[in-house]
């Protein structure tokens, strides 16, 4: 063996061959983005409790405003119905939460501040705000007590109830994982659809046929806006949405797809003349909420596994002039020079 593939075999050994480390990561113009593969990003910290907390605070938030509506329209059997699925929602959620947190004291210590610019500040203490006016209008909606105060709780409950449905889809998406990141216009919409699939869905289960119309339109509704969110979603993220599409995140994609257009059909269709088909919708577009959440959590931890998801676009980005950096290009004989400032920074210099 020569000397210099003695000193190449070394260096590969020392780094980890690319049988360790898995096949070399191949960027545009056929250049690896990382040695070896390697991610640049590490895995997000989160644990199972987090989509658990996507799903509850999006069923307390549309079941707040389905109640609230349905108290202007008087129909007091599916408002008791919602704020009971809200409150239930608003108890569980500061739970999961505090459940990743580890300890209750940082989820009462992100109360001490207000930092606007915080999707994590500014939704604790809309989650915190919405449990107080939810627990108000539950129990006026279902004791009578406190008129006054319920009133004012049904109203601020459901202004606050689109905030917390949607601001987990702000907290993802303020990350540097690319596959949320990138999705930052189409995730609110996911998981607002979600939210109203899912409260709707539950108070059809437990309302009267006859009383629950305005929960199967939302059920409906929302399901149709989280199925065609989540597909201009994928079809817009090109290359970065790929996890959507394989793995444990697309096996959960599609099983929420199919369940979620199942169980709103069946609602559509035969929910008001036929108990079992309701309860069948019910479950089915419930089962299909969790299944999106959980597969955008776990869209996530294969994103940033990918680093050509991270370095691709950032390049596309400084090739277009959009951001700061050097531009890849690739001179007549082939050979790819990386330190020529791009046009957008040396007019920036001028």
């Amino acid at each position: 063996m020569s000397r210099p593939e003695l000193g190449t075999t070394r260096l590969a050994r020392r780094a980890g061959s690319p049988q360790q480390r898995g096949p070399a990561s191949v960027g545009h113009e056929g250049a690896k983005t990382t040695p070896y593969g390697r991610p640049v990003l590490k895995e997000p910290v989160w644990t199972w409790e987090i989509p658990c907390y996507f799903y509850t605070g999006g069923l307390a938030g549309a079941s707040a405003i389905l109640a609230h509506l349905a108290e202007g329209q008087g129909n007091p059997q599916l408002a008791r119905r919602g704020w009971a699925a809200a409150l239930a929602g608003a108890g569980a959620s500061p739970a999961f939460l505090i459940a990743d947190l580890g300890k209750p004291a940082r989820f009462f210590n992100m109360l001490r501040v207000l930092k606007v610019t915080s999707p994590m500040s500014v939704g604790t203490w809309i989650l915190s705000a919405s449990g107080v006016s939810i627990a108000l209008a539950a129990v006026r909606a279902w004791t009578g007590l406190f008129p006054r105060a319920g009133r004012a709780g049904s109203a601020v409950a459901a202004a606050l109830g689109g905030p917390l449905g949607t601001y987990t889809a702000a907290l993802v998406a303020d990350t540097a994982i690319p596959v949320w990141h990138e999705a930052r216009h189409e995730l609110p919409f996911v998981f607002a659809g979600s939210a109203a699939a899912s409260a709707g869905a539950l108070a059809t289960a437990w309302t009267p046929a006859k009383h629950a119309g305005p929960a199967r339109w939302a059920t409906v509704g929302g399901a149709v806006v989280e199925v065609a969110a989540t597909q201009l979603m994928e079809h817009r993220l090109g290359s970065v949405g790929e996890p959507y599409h394989e793995g444990p995140a697309g096996r959960l994609g599609m099983a929420a797809k199919a369940m979620t257009t199942a169980g709103a059909a069946a609602i559509a269709l035969r929910g008001r003349r036929s108990r079992a088909a309701a309860l069948a919708g019910a479950a089915l577009v419930t089962a299909g909420s969790l299944c999106e959440r959980w597969s955008v959590f776990k869209a996530g931890f294969q994103s940033a596994a990918r680093p050509d998801d991270t370095v691709v676009p950032q390049r596309e980005r400084i090739e277009r002039g959009d951001t700061r950096g050097a531009v890849r290009r690739t001179s007549p004989n082939g050979r790819v020079d990386t330190d020529k400032a791009s046009p957008a920074i040396v007019a920036h210099r001028d």
